[in-house]
């Protein structure tokens, strides 16, 4: 894959850059990367016609100093708006927020490997006591050491990381990842569900094929929006768009030339 170079400063609260002209797709990405990440396949999409704009999210790359939860980072995102909003996983929990509390913005959603959230109180306080264990452990480890041990975690499939890749992530900051957890992890977020049928924009959740419990909820997630569609990416764990990126740039493309998808403003 090629990306389209000279990218851009975007100003605002967070760091964020942009290529390409048309309408506008807002790249959101994980825990532990960073607007990077997201570069090859949102630079093939601004060849493609429209204005990619890549951001790094709090507690992330070079916004690495700046605190915020999910609804107040959700609201600073909606100044990038109207835009298709593309997120995985932190970044697809983002995307929602940005969404449930201003509709306006988002023109449709790209959701992958994200999880709305968890509706049990108990399970929710078991993840936010977890989340603040591994804050514990990136604070007490170093970013080197935690990079190295996160990225092989079975749900990462076996990934690995170019060297340019790993350097991007290692431009995070102990203090900022442990802030994000702390603040915008699965443990912090109260349940979307409830809310879903709010969202009157498409949305496509996207899920790797081995990666089976976002599988199902990728799929329980379209259901429950008015014009939801799941999919999922073969040969691919949670970082789908990292390990299959063609097949994830092909499936946005998709969306953002379907006749569902309202014209840009």
């Amino acid at each position: 894959m090629s990306e389209t170079p000279g990218w851009t400063p975007v100003s605002g609260a967070l760091r964020a850059w942009r290529a390409g002209q048309g309408p506008r797709v807002v790249f959101l990405h994980g825990f532990t990367q960073t607007s990077y990440s997201w570069r090859p396949i949102a630079g093939l999409i601004a060849s493609r016609g429209f204005e990619s704009v890549v951001v790094d999210l709090p507690g992330h790359g070079g916004s690495a100093a700046v605190r915020a939860d999910l609804r107040t980072g959700g609201d600073i995102l909606a100044a990038l708006g109207p835009a298709v909003y593309v997120g995985y996983s932190l970044g697809g929990r983002f995307a929602l927020h940005t969404a449930l509390a201003h509709p306006n913005a988002a023109r449709a959603l790209v959701l992958i490997g994200v999880n709305p959230g968890i509706d049990d109180e108990l399970e929710r306080s078991r993840r936010r006591a977890a989340d603040d264990q591994l804050a514990i452990r990136i604070e007490q480890q170093g970013l080197d050491a935690f990079l190295d041990d996160w990225i092989r975690l079975p749900l990462f499939g076996g990934i690995t990381l170019d060297a340019t890749e790993r350097q991007a992530r290692l431009t995070n900051t102990p203090v900022g990842l442990a802030d994000s957890l702390r603040l915008a992890g699965t443990g912090t977020q109260l349940s979307l569900w409830p809310r879903l049928m709010e969202l009157n924009m498409p949305v496509l959740a996207i899920a790797g094929e081995d990666d089976h419990k976002f599988v199902a909820i990728s799929r329980q997630l379209a259901a429950s929006v008015p014009q939801g569609e799941a999919t999922s990416v073969i040969r691919a764990a949670h970082a789908a768009h990292l390990q299959q990126p063609e097949v994830v740039t092909q499936l946005i493309l998709d969306l953002l030339r379907s006749p569902l998808l309202s014209p840009a403003q």
